[in-house]
Formats: structure tokens, C-alpha cells, sequence
């Protein structure tokens, strides 16, 4: 007599985990998390990106701004569609996956009909290109391994707020009263110092007009430069790339698991057979 199957366990969205499900909803399943759907959804974002970014171009003919309206309507309806397919197929596991809440809150900001001052948040609507991230593996890989690393930043930021403070004092003590537009308070003096540590303009616009008055103005910054912009910010660098590689570590160990298991699998499955056919032999 032959024993009814089990239904087969399919993914959740996101690897949220696996759930066993069968019938129509199965088959949804395995179509909405199919490589060729996802390749759809893929395209279609980069299509409606073009479309946003074309509306806004003011070399463009007035006449193509409904063509192009229209185009942006299309996109976001076959997004709507998409998730409606994802929440029939998935049911509550879809509202337990971060990345699906997110392609939800995206494409619910767009369909929101918003008008007055809250039309605003309609520009919004381009946050669907950020839809790649969850979309493409690789993408959403970088996001939870930036994300991994941000607890172990807490210890580096303080370190860096407690260095923009002491900077910002001494900067406002001693250039404040000859440079107030730049060091002419302590709000002024952090936004100065972080210019200076994102290396942009600098010495033309900051350290050399100081040092015109205080021959002793590179004593201040260079020690701050080398602070921040080539020492904490690579530290912040460094838990990035040391998170990322953490997250391709486990994921070799997972493939490697899996390869395992497989083949165990088919040496038990082997053994089942050889039984079979010793079993078969017997009689």
C-alpha cells in the first residue's frame, strides 16, 4: 500500500525558516520564491528607477511626463501584486520576516493616498529601488552584516563623540575669537571639525587662513585629522569588513552542513536499497 506523502516543507520569505505546505498554496509558494520571479521583481524595480529618475529631468518634452506617469503606475501595481501573492502564499510568516515588512511599508508609503502637506512622503515612492536589497541575496548579505557590526560600534562612536568634544572646546578657546563663522561656538566648531575630518577643503578653506594667525594651528588639527579620519572611521571600516566576513565564514559552514546531510542522506538511502535487494534475493 503506498503511504501518502508528507507535504513538502518550503522556505519562508527571507529564510525566516520552513513550513510545511502543499496543494494551490504550495505551488504559489514555490512560484513567488522561484529564481524567475525574483529576476522579474528585479527588473521591473531597475525599469521604475529609470522611470523616477527620467520624471526628473527638465530637459524632457512636457508630453512625456504622462507616458512616464503612467509607466510609474504600472510598477507600482505590479508590486501590489507581488505582495499580494507573497502574503497568500506565506500568510503570518510574511509579517515575521524584517525584509518583507520592509517591501511592505515601501510599496504601502506609494499607495497611501496622500495629498496637502503630506504630500511630500509620495517622493518616497523611490525607496523601492532599495527593494534590491531585498531581492538580491548578495545585497541583503552586506545590509545584516553592516547591521551585525553596529552593535560592536557603540564603544568607537563614543570614542569619536568624546574626541569632537574636546577638539570642539579647544578649537572655540583658541580660534573662536578671530574665526567665529567657523569656531565661534561649540556647535560651529563640531561642524567645522567634521568637515576637516571628511578631508574636504580643509587646508584652502580652514587650516591655512587659521595658521595665517596661529602658526600653531596644525598642532590642533593634524592630531585630530589622524584621530577620526585615519584612525576611528577605518575602525569603523574594519567591524564592517570583519562582520561580512564573519557572515561568508557561517555561510560556507552552512553549505557545508548541507553537503553533509546530503550526503548522508544518500548513503542511507543506499543501504535502503541494498536491504531491499538482499531482502528481494532472499525470497
Amino acid at each position: 500500500m503506498v503511504q501518502p506523502q508528507p507535504d513538502p516543507e518550503l522556505p519562508l520569505p527571507g529564510g525566516a525558516g520552513t513550513a510545511p505546505v502543499g496543494g494551490w498554496r504550495g505551488k504559489l509558494v514555490r512560484f513567488v520564491d522561484s529564481t524567475g520571479f525574483r529576476t522579474t521583481v528585479v527588473v521591473v524595480i531597475l525599469l521604475n528607477a529609470a522611470v523616477l529618475g527620467l520624471q526628473t529631468m527638465e530637459e524632457l518634452d512636457g508630453g512625456h511626463l504622462p507616458v512616464l506617469h503612467i509607466l510609474d503606475e504600472i510598477a507600482l501595481g505590479f508590486f501590489v501584486i507581488e505582495l499580494a501573492l507573497r502574503i497568500t502564499a506565506h500568510r503570518g510568516a510574511f509579517f515575521r520576516d524584517g525584509w518583507s515588512i520592509f517591501d511592505f511599508a515601501v510599496v504601502a508609503v506609494a499607495v497611501l493616498p496622500l495629498g496637502g502637506n503630506l504630500e511630500i512622503f509620495r517622493v518616497l515612492r523611490v525607496l523601492r529601488i532599495m527593494r534590491l536589497l531585498t531581492v538580491v541575496p548578495r545585497l541583503r548579505k552586506v545590509v545584516t552584516a553592516m547591521l551585525t557590526a553596529l552593535p560592536g560600534m557603540n564603544a568607537a562612536l563614543l570614542v569619536l563623540a568624546v574626541v569632537f568634544y574636546m577638539f570642539s572646546v579647544i578649537t572655540t578657546k583658541l580660534f573662536g575669537e578671530q574665526f567665529p563663522g567657523l569656531f565661534g561656538s561649540i556647535d560651529q566648531s563640531l561642524f567645522t571639525l567634521f568637515q576637516i575630518m571628511t578631508l574636504e577643503s580643509w587646508a584652502s578653506g580652514i587650516v591655512r587662513p587659521v595658521m595665517a594667525l596661529h602658526p600653531h594651528a596644525p598642532f590642533v588639527f593634524v592630531p585630530f585629522i589622524l584621530l577620526t579620519a585615519y584612525g576611528i572611521v577605518n575602525l569603523f571600516v574594519a567591524m564592517v569588513v570583519a562582520a561580512m566576513s564573519q557572515a561568508a565564514h557561517e555561510d560556507a559552514e552552512e553549505q557545508e552542513q548541507a553537503i553533509n546531510d546530503l550526503g548522508q542522506e544518500i548513503r542511507d538511502l543506499r543501504s535502503e536499497i541494498r536491504a531491499l535487494r538482499e531482502e528481494r534475493n532472499d525470497r
